[in-house]
């Protein structure tokens, strides 16, 4: 037995669920795990959450944030114990019917999905924010930057030092202009594998959120698009309009500084995913997310043709590398 599972086993000693059966579930791109611990005379379930000290985010970070949701009528786990000391929490089991779930067993549900989803961040963003780190200008430049040296320097096994500094000076004055503002908290990662659907519950309710640990202050068209500029499934564009539209009418922003920071928002995303995804496939030996580049790219083009990214887009065309399958082989096998 290694010495997380020690201490695993004596955190869980301590509550209800001492002798529960213990199976593991599906993570994500983090250092995180994640087992279901079953009680076998009630049945009753709930999630440990391993969270290694200095290899993931502060445990501290979901306990706030999931409160802070929680505060605010929204369904976030509600945590039953928690070792800090070592990163293990035991959380609220909302299940296994995620969004991309759902959605590959009925399409037809996109709009009520999403409609739901869309209110939950009406919600958030009309809640008092919390104190938390700024996704300002300076930040989403550098890890968008991140596309030519993680992903074009793997692809091409160099990048064009001029053209990224060239890339970031523009960008960052892009970002000045086109996504000041009142700030609000933003999940970061928020789209339709980090939402279940709870239909037993009400309104907003219905929308279990996950992953958010790392949420910072940002602009309010952030999480919007990553719910819809959604890399791992696509989401048609009319329910992409009709969501825009949603949140337009129920916050009452300015049609055209939103829009015009959504699409400046869905480039530094896309950008910032294409270095990620390149640094999880060759340096990480995850090479599952190279099937995911090709997604990205197209976001990333569309969200280039916005006259307010026109003195980058032609740039970022000629610097990075398009993923054809000549150049995404070269991702898998670095």
């Amino acid at each position: 037995m290694t010495n997380r599972a020690v201490l695993a086993e004596a955190l869980i000693a301590q509550t209800p669920w001492a002798n529960a059966r213990r199976a593991p579930l599906a993570g994500d791109a983090s250092n995180r795990r994640y087992e279901r611990l079953t009680d076998p005379e009630t049945g009753r379930t709930v999630v440990l959450m391993d969270s290694p000290p200095g290899k993931a985010e502060p445990v501290e970070d979901f306990v706030r944030m999931a409160n802070h949701l929680r505060s605010i009528g929204l369904s976030a786990p509600e945590i039953y114990a928690e070792d800090t000391e070592f990163g293990f929490l035991l959380l609220e089991d909302l299940g296994d019917d995620l969004f991309a779930c759902i959605l590959k067993q009925d399409p037809k549900m996109e709009r009520q999905l999403y409609e739901a989803a869309t209110d939950v961040l009406i919600t958030l963003h009309q809640a008092p924010t919390l104190s938390l780190p700024s996704y300002g200008p300076a930040l989403m430049t550098e890890l968008a930057a991140l596309s030519f040296t993680k992903y074009a320097q793997a692809v091409l096994g160099q990048h064009d030092t001029d053209a990224r500094e060239q890339f970031e000076h523009r960008f960052s004055d892009i970002l000045h202009q086109e996504t000041s503002g009142t700030k609000v908290v933003i999940q970061r990662d928020y789209h339709a594998e980090n939402m279940i659907w709870l239909p037993d519950r009400d309104g907003v309710k219905r929308v279990g959120l996950l992953d958010f640990q790392t949420a910072m202050l940002g602009h309010p068209a952030y999480d919007l698009v990553s719910m819809l500029q959604d890399v791992r499934r696509d989401v048609a564009p009319g329910t992409e309009m009709r969501m825009i539209n949603r949140y337009l009418t129920a916050t009452g922003v300015n049609d055209h500084d939103f829009r015009t920071a959504y699409a400046v928002l869905g480039a530094q995303r896309n950008l910032r995913i294409l270095g990620v995804f390149a640094r999880l496939a060759t340096e990480y030996g995850k090479p599952q997310y190279v099937d995911l580049i090709p997604a990205t790219w197209a976001h990333l083009m569309r969200d280039l043709d916005h006259p307010a990214l026109a003195t980058v887009a032609d740039l970022l065309r000629t610097a990075l590398p398009a993923p054809t399958p000549e150049n995404l082989d070269r991702l898998r096998q670095t």
